[in-house]
């Protein structure tokens, strides 16, 4: 018995964990709900990464976001009562942009407004974008049917509108909206098109990111809302009694590449510090939340990680716990096998055997768990996961290497014991 047979030395160790079902399942709990652990939290958390990833490049990673924001009241020099506050982007920060920006590709000018939409008896409230034809290249959006607003529609001011897919459903529901008269604020409009669904779910406030609902807006030609509500958007302030008058809502600028575009965001802000003697606007570079959110999803994989390490390691610890056990209770079978011709080797091999054995299959499972816990998360909940080869690899890898690890100190006393005395061990 100078050696043994690998397929003998497999058939013996799941013989010598047979004999304690109980002890081996419950030492694989921990490696299980490791492996588990692992592949369910970078699961959600890829899925998360994906989700923020893709509403950044719809904005465009090579556009720069200019938005009017309100000023505090103790600073807004309007805000006593029957006064008009006037606030945020002008005609002339569009014009600006367009001298001193360096790249610039193209400038989007939005206003943006909350109107009563109606068709027939039916009547919402929603966004309505009063914008340029470019718009929709600029933020990669699709139509679904018809057509989006055209050249000829901003020249002559002509009483069009696109409707997001899902103002289609609830507003339209039972009539083909193309051709339909919608009517906004009692102004007609003729719709001319369907814009793609984008699926957007609100951000976080402090990203400042505007996007959400756009599949639900209205849109409509830039002109033809000066035409017929005139150069300024107005409307009453929250607290009642003050108007409200803002000439641009957003500003959208493209630049022609993105190595070009940190070079233009200082252009710019230096245009608006110029222009404005108050902050009443904020910047979103795309661009620079795409940085932000790569250098957030490493520092959330290490976090990931770190707690997926302990869980490994405390499974890692409960393995080397039982093989040791494991040693005391076989002392006497090592010295059988030592004295008909088992060597060390031969010791440490079988011990660690049974050790890949349980690593093995309580990855097994856990990579099994592991992968229906986030399709139940995505099934039951609107959070999104996304399951990756290797989260699988990283997993069930480190599960192994960890109990190989905590095994070999079991393994090493076993093949250490003086066949003599284990001879004599009752």
């Amino acid at each position: 018995m100078s050696s043994m047979h690998p397929e003998r030395m497999v058939k013996l160790a799941f013989k010598n964990l047979g004999q304690y079902k109980l002890r081996a399942g419950l030492t694989m709990l921990g490696i299980i709900f490791g492996v588990c652990s692992v592949v369910a939290m970078l699961s959600v958390g890829e899925g998360a990464n994906q989700e923020i990833q893709e509403k950044i490049q719809r904005m465009g990673s090579q556009n720069i976001l200019i938005k009017s924001v309100k000023v505090p009241k103790d600073e807004d020099s309007g805000n006593s009562r029957n006064m008009i506050a006037s606030y945020g982007l002008t005609y002339d920060d569009a014009a600006d942009m367009a001298r001193y920006v360096p790249n610039l590709e193209s400038s989007t000018p939005i206003k943006r407004l909350r109107y009563d939409v109606q068709f027939k008896a039916r009547r919402l409230q929603t966004d309505v974008v009063a914008t340029v034809p470019w718009f929709l290249r600029v933020q990669n959006y699709r139509m679904v049917r018809g057509r989006f607003l055209t050249s000829a529609d901003m020249e002559f001011g002509t009483p069009v509108c696109v409707i997001g897919t899902r103002l289609a459903r609830t507003l339209f529901a039972g009539f083909d909206p193309i051709g339909q008269t919608l009517t906004i604020d009692r102004d007609a409009y003729t719709v001319v098109g369907i814009i793609g669904d984008i699926a957007q779910s609100e951000l976080a406030p402090q990203n400042e990111l505007w996007l959400e609902g756009e599949n639900q807006a209205v849109y409509i030609p830039l002109r033809t809302y000066i035409q017929k509500r005139g150069d300024f958007f107005t409307q009453w302030s929250e607290g009642g009694g003050v108007f409200e008058k803002i000439e641009l809502y957003e500003l959208i600028l493209s630049i022609n590449t993105q190595e070009n575009v940190v070079r233009a965001v200082d252009a710019v802000r230096r245009v608006l510090k110029k222009n404005h003697k108050k902050e009443d606007y904020s910047i979103v570079v795309p661009l620079e939340l795409i940085r932000q959110a790569r250098e957030t999803r490493r520092l959330f994989n290490i976090v990931l990680g770190s707690i997926a390490a302990i869980s490994l390691i405390v499974g890692g610890i409960g393995i080397m716990n039982i093989m040791l056990a494991t040693v005391s209770e076989r002392t006497r079978e090592i010295g059988i096998r030592r004295a008909l011709g088992a060597r060390r080797t031969d010791i440490v091999l079988q011990f660690l055997m049974e050790t890949l054995i349980l690593s093995i299959s309580g990855g097994i499972i856990g990579l099994v768990f592991g992968a229906l816990i986030p399709l139940v998360i995505t099934a039951t909940t609107d959070v999104k996961t996304v399951l990756t080869f290797p989260a699988f690899a990283v997993a069930f890898s480190v599960s192994v290497a960890v109990s190989v690890v905590f095994g070999i100190y079991p393994a090493r006393r076993a093949a250490m014991m003086d066949p003599i005395d284990a001879l004599r061990h009752e």
